[in-house]
């Protein structure tokens, strides 16, 4: 065999040997990566929690530095809201922080020490800190900080070091104090009213309804505040307003609430003179409902109270309270207004009708 084919195959041999430790090098390379990745995420905490776990829980403590420090606690089968206020929790967003729970896990470490926690709005004035307990005993305790391109960061209470959490949702945590609350007033079907009243400074407002029809009557109030008669025959009526109003009472939920205010601060300890009275009444004994509505609580929002209820101060908005300070003319038909060219063949008619001795 000449030299120079032997140098060809020796090349050859030493280039399938190149190729065959690359590969072997590459598999090992991958196989420590795997290992390391493995080993990682074995070491990072643990706070994942199982349903049985979930529905366990009794007490959380949610802070949120912008927003709010709220306590909820499980009394019996309901939430309650602990802190900043003694109310009936908003069941549905108690649910939602339940059911995220066994969402949250860490995926991965970014800082083993405390030294990022600022750079990743982790400390304490800067991060939302939640806290599950099971009884006495916590089952949970971690802070969320900043989120971006790597992830929402997290730390968790009792160990140093800053981590990528996943399943985390932002807004189920960081609402208001005030939405943590129930702000439901009033539920019910508007095709289910059969009756219905609005009492205020201009006088008395009744509605019935028979054979799906809304009538409507309107007593108004003399010089001295008293109720008079209800004329004859209401000539604008529009029944399409009573059911108006009714749509904007039947899911009536607060805005806000007024802690704190006193009767006289609400208008509330003079209701018909402040605001107005708004009853309704349900077909086969089903419910009747009294909304007391007083003076303006911010913008155009007013204080509100439920008769019968555990009287809560609420806010509506202006939607719903405007009923409760209606004048006639919000119950009846909506005058259309012409436009130029309708005004100016109006006008000529007239005088026409004039020219005919007014008559036509």
């Amino acid at each position: 065999m000449k030299t120079e084919h032997k140098i060809y195959i020796a090349l050859v041999v030493l280039a399938l040997l190149g190729v065959g430790v690359f590969f072997t090098q590459k598999r090992e390379r991958a196989e420590r990566e795997a290992h390391s990745v493995t080993a990682a995420t074995a070491d990072l905490p643990s706070i994942g929690m199982s349903k049985d776990d979930v529905e366990k829980i009794t007490k959380l403590s949610i802070k949120n530095a912008d927003k709010s420090d709220v306590t909820l606690e499980k009394k019996g089968d309901t939430w309650e809201v602990t802190k900043p206020v003694s109310a009936k929790a908003h069941t549905a967003n108690v649910r939602s922080i339940l059911d995220n729970l066994k969402e949250l896990k860490l995926k991965e470490a970014i800082d083993r020490t405390t030294a990022t926690y600022g750079q990743y709005e982790l400390t304490d004035d800067k991060a939302v800190h939640v806290v599950a307990y099971k009884g006495d005993e916590k089952a949970l305790d971690i802070y969320f900080g900043k989120s971006g391109s790597r992830g929402q960061m997290a730390r968790v209470e009792g160990k140093d070091g800053v981590y990528v959490a996943g399943g985390y949702s932002s807004y189920l945590y960081t609402r208001e104090a005030k939405n943590w609350r129930e702000n439901s007033i009033l539920k019910f079907e508007d095709a289910n009213a059969i009756q219905a009243s609005v009492e205020n400074k201009n006088g008395l407002f009744s509605f019935s309804k028979n054979d799906d029809k809304w009538t409507g009557s309107f007593a108004p109030r003399d010089k001295a505040g008293k109720i008079g008669a209800a004329s004859a025959k209401w000539e604008k009526f529009d029944e399409a307003k009573v059911k108006d109003m009714l749509r904007a009472f039947q899911g009536l939920g607060a805005e806000d609430f007024g802690d704190g205010k006193s009767a006289a601060d609400t208008g509330l300890d003079a209701p018909l003179t402040n605001g107005g009275i708004v009853k309704i009444k349900l077909k086969d004994n089903a419910g009747d409902f009294t909304v007391n509505v007083g003076k303006t609580a911010k913008g155009q929002s007013r204080y509100a109270t439920k008769e019968g209820g555990d009287g809560t101060i609420y806010v509506i908005s202006s939607w719903s309270a405007d009923w409760a300070l209606a004048e006639p003319k919000k119950f009846e038909k909506s005058e259309k207004k012409d436009d130029k060219k309708g005004e100016d063949a109006h006008e000529d008619e007239a005088a026409g009708h004039m020219d005919m001795g007014g008559m036509e």
